[in-house]
């Protein structure tokens, strides 16, 4: 079972947020570090607000792009 961390960044849909996940990686070229962000809708029951770090983890398909809900709201 996967888990992610990230900050929820919109909560503007019924019962779903979006939760930004930042990692980062070394260029292959240049060994750079590089920030890369992705994209979540993640099922929310508990009623988070903006700005919150949660802790996500993969579930079964909720709906067409719902696969990841929220186990703890940890700010």
């Amino acid at each position: 079972m996967k888990a992610l961390k990230g900050v929820v960044t919109s909560t503007k849909m019924n019962k779903t947020v979006v939760v930004s996940v930042e990692r980062k990686k070394i260029h292959p070229i240049y060994g750079k570090g590089i920030k890369q962000t992705k994209k979540y809708h993640v099922h929310d029951e508990k009623g988070v607000k903006v700005g919150s770090l949660v802790k996500i983890v993969e579930t079964k398909p909720l709906s067409k792009t719902k696969r990841w809900t929220i186990v703890e709201v940890t700010k």
